[in-house]
């Protein structure tokens, strides 16, 4: 009889597959994974059938936790823009708070070993997001571009600014907040007033 799976164990294995991918990128042996989470390898495929399952498992676990502290607060009677800035901000905070999950979902989101379904899947937890931003760009507050450019813009220019926030900490202030004033004139259609 099969002993009962563990969510110990399995949050183990996802905790070191961070770990060791964010040190030797998505070609990590699962060994490595599995000596770090102090499980036999053979364990591993207990809980993810394939080494492809683990990094697709990791993948939408990284999503939904992004997306969970996107959404944390929300201000959901604010403006547009007070409502994107709090998106940039929970996004650069989760990711200067987070480095190697940051490197680690950067890495999974072009790699070929990240399903179609699961990029599918990743992309519809922010479907909530997206819509907001289609309605922006329908009623000529935002450029008329794909909501997924948007969305890229504000990935890349996110990064940018958590690595410049990380390279001078005494500017981090400085670099989020020109960060989002950099995104925001890329998108924007009308400036509208500024923040408080």
């Amino acid at each position: 009889m099969a002993r009962p799976r563990s969510e110990d164990k399995r949050d183990a294995i996802l905790n070191a597959a961070i770990n060791v991918l964010a040190e030797l990128g998505e070609r990590a042996p699962t060994s490595k994974i599995a000596k770090l989470a102090g499980v036999a390898e053979g364990t591993l495929f207990t809980y993810f059938s394939s080494k492809e399952e683990l990094l697709n498992q990791l993948y939408l676990l990284l999503k939904s936790e992004l997306r969970q502290v996107m959404m944390l607060d929300f201000p959901t009677n604010s403006d547009f823009k007070t409502q994107m800035h709090h998106v940039w901000q929970s996004y650069v905070e989760w990711g200067v708070t987070n480095p190697l999950k940051r490197k680690v979902m950067t890495q999974l989101s072009t790699s070929e070993q990240i399903t179609a379904e699961s990029k599918q899947i990743g992309m519809q937890s922010f479907c909530d997001l997206t819509q907001s931003i289609q309605i922006q760009i329908s009623n000529g507050v935002l450029r008329d571009y794909p909501p997924l450019f948007i969305g890229s813009i504000l990935g890349a220019l996110a990064e940018v600014t958590m690595n410049y926030m990380a390279q001078d900490p005494t500017q981090a202030e400085r670099y989020r907040e020109s960060g989002f004033e950099a995104f925001w004139h890329a998108v924007v259609e009308h400036e509208t007033p500024a923040l408080p």
